[in-house]
């Protein structure tokens, strides 16, 4: 029996140490095919073999492989704002998105932002020494952060259930940013103030480098978006989206 293959390999890894080492546009260029073979490919053909199995956990999200305007993020920085003019990223983001988010962008052509519409995401981030699997609501605009809070409020119970799982609680922080005090017109005294006082709503897992290279990542990358799912399907709720 041939054994399954993997999708990165100890190379993917020396690619991103190297283009860390070297952020130039004239070394890209000539480690171009590097990048295209050792992580471009990988991620797309992860990307599609996720397709089926996370359409399972909810028919919602899209793991898209399209090598543009997919679930693959570019690894071009947009370096205009940025005092950090290196022109890339030195790790590969992957973002399973919720279908609404692109079918808001494409009812409102001209008028409406690319992925504007506020939805959580599954995502896979892979870095040396930093790779890490989660899910959740990365900087929403400050409307959705309030309509999350007030959910929260009216609906204490099923975020605790979620939260406090101990599967979740095992395999899963809560990251992201905080206020420092509580916002305005909730309790100080809330029960779950800590929770109200977040501007991010995501849960975050360590992977150790050596799990992506593994034949079975696909089914490690699933176990932990299965445990993610009810805090995607529970933030849909306070969005008014399906999952």
């Amino acid at each position: 029996m041939s054994k399954t293959p993997s999708y990165f390999t100890p190379a993917s890894f020396k690619f991103l140490r190297d283009l860390k080492r070297h952020n130039e546009r004239d070394w890209f260029q000539a480690n171009k095919a590097r990048y295209e073979a050792e992580l471009k490919q990988p991620c797309l053909r992860l990307i599609t073999d996720l397709a089926e199995p996370l359409r399972k956990i909810s028919d919602c999200y899209v793991a898209n492989p399209k090598p543009v305007g997919g679930s693959l993020f570019r690894i071009h920085r947009d370096t205009r704002f940025s005092g950090d003019k290196t022109p890339y990223k030195t790790h590969a983001g992957m973002s399973f998105y919720h279908r609404a988010t692109r079918e808001q962008a494409r009812g409102g052509a001209g008028t409406a932002a690319f992925g504007r519409l506020d939805a959580p995401v599954f995502y896979l981030h892979i870095e040396p020494g930093e790779c890490f699997v989660g899910g959740g609501l990365w900087h929403p605009m400050p409307e959705s952060v309030k309509r999350v809070r007030d959910y929260m409020v009216s609906n204490p119970a099923s975020w605790k259930k979620i939260t406090g799982d101990a599967r979740f609680r095992k395999t899963f922080v809560m990251t992201g940013d905080s206020l420092s005090r509580p916002p305005a017109g909730f309790a100080k005294n809330h029960e779950l103030i800590e929770d109200l006082k977040r501007k991010d709503f995501v849960c975050s897992a360590a992977l150790p480098d050596e799990a992506l290279c593994q034949p079975d990542v696909l089914k490690t990358l699933m176990r932990h978006f299965t445990l993610a799912a009810p805090l995607l399907d529970w933030l849909c709720g306070a969005l008014d989206l399906e999952f």
